[in-house]
């Protein structure tokens, strides 16, 4: 009897694609021109994290109905919006960190030895993050994968959870937003090593 055949989607190059780690989050990212060590070296990273985190894209997408059409056709779907995020589990409880997950976090100085942090109950464009990055690590190159989310913001606010034997973690999701300037543009971007440059 001959052997079953195995079917999979492994092949020779299936090693050479796969997207590693955790990686890191950095807020204010300029693509092609900082590095991994010069945003660090530039205060950009959001801190070190624990579980990693995730990047969502997803359209809502309205189907036009049309008589006598008795399903889905093709042609007849349009994208309402685009919900875009990154959720990053922080885990350095910083000054910055504790801002970044209030979107309307406002610093001052404390008493001594202190600084105070307090909130508004509007959002500025001040607030607003040019961008929130995520650089990570695909297992051909050196050459990170770059996730971009553009004018991006906390809406869920600040969580921080306190127990014996563990540490703080602040997990902070970022919203992405269009901007009036490129309302035709959804408001992330994703740069993925060209494999046909040597």
């Amino acid at each position: 009897m001959p052997k079953p055949k195995v079917f999979s989607g492994f092949t020779a190059t299936t090693a050479e694609n796969l997207l590693l780690d955790a990686g890191a989050f950095f807020k204010n990212f300029e693509v092609g021109t900082d590095t991994f060590d010069s945003a660090v070296a530039a205060g950009k990273l959001l801190g070190a994290t624990q579980g990693g985190g995730t990047f969502s894209a997803v359209p809502t997408i309205r189907k036009i109905e049309i008589d006598g059409v008795k399903g889905a056709a093709k042609g007849l779907e349009v994208i309402d919006e685009w919900v875009v995020t990154l959720m990053a589990n922080i885990k350095e409880v910083t000054q910055e960190s504790i801002m970044a997950a209030l979107a309307t976090g406002v610093a001052a100085d404390g008493p001594t030895g202190y600084k105070k942090i307090t909130v508004n109950n509007y959002i500025q464009l001040t607030d607003y993050i040019d961008n929130v990055v995520w650089v990570g690590k695909l297992s051909k190159t050196d050459t990170p994968v770059i996730i971009v989310v553009k004018n991006a913001i906390s809406l869920g606010g600040l969580t921080l959870n306190m127990a014996d034997k563990s540490e703080g973690l602040i997990p902070t999701t970022f919203t992405g937003h269009y901007d009036d300037t490129e309302l035709d543009v959804p408001p992330f971007e994703i740069y993925y090593p060209d494999s046909s440059v040597a």
